[in-house]
């Protein structure tokens, strides 16, 4: 079992810039793939950025050349820096952890941290 908490959110203008932290409460190590999804007011949840245990990234269209996702084993956290920020991009913002064993999927998420851009 891990659990997940995301922070950074808050409010900000457009065009400006936000960095979101999940932190693991064990080691990210293990996991493999970790994500950040989003899920606006009346929308579905979507993918926003995938980073595997390989450093393999993909990021959804809308936020390509924008948002940056990492990840820190030793610190078992995963960022994601959001630049050229837009009011199209507010929402809940969920952390994702996948791990794949024995054939088994297990699949871990955060509790949400809100993104609020301003026109």
């Amino acid at each position: 079992q891990v659990q997940l908490v995301e922070s950074g959110g808050g409010l900000v203008q457009a065009g400006g810039s936000l960095r979101l932290s999940c932190a693991a409460s064990r080691s990210i190590f293990s996991l493999n793939n970790m994500g950040w999804y989003r899920q606006a007011l009346g929308k579905q949840r979507e993918l926003v950025a995938q980073i595997g245990s390989g450093g393999i990234t993909t990021y959804a269209d809308s936020v390509q050349g924008r948002f940056t996702i990492s990840r820190d084993n030793a610190k078992n956290t995963v960022y994601l820096q959001m630049n050229s920020l837009k009011p199209e991009d507010t929402a809940i913002y969920y952390c994702n952890g996948v791990s794949l064993n024995w054939g088994r999927t297990y699949i871990y998420w955060g509790q949400g941290t809100q993104v609020t851009v301003a026109s």
